[in-house]
């Protein structure tokens, strides 16, 4: 296990040294999460939700218009109604 130290300043702020930005691949202006468990505290790299989930419902469809989402909005929803009040 390797140590490696920073100070922090008085409005509580820390510095990531060079090799654990590198190590995490931080840079500027990317948002890193102080993950704490029991009595420890760990420094991830972190990133917007679209960034983490980019890519992850791709489909081979084309994108729908705004008036075909509401369309079928409309129409979930219409089906929805007509489960739960059993017609």
């Amino acid at each position: 296990m390797k140590e490696v130290y920073s100070t922090v300043t008085r409005k509580g702020q820390v510095t990531i040294p060079v090799e654990i930005r590198r190590l995490l691949r931080v840079n500027p202006k990317d948002q890193v999460a102080f993950v704490v468990e029991e009595d420890k505290v760990r420094l991830e790299r972190s990133g917007s939700v679209v960034g983490r989930t980019a890519g992850a419902l791709k489909t081979t469809k084309p994108a729908l218009s705004a008036a075909e989402l509401r369309v079928a909005a409309e129409e979930a929803i219409a089906e929805e109604v007509t489960q739960r009040i059993g017609k």
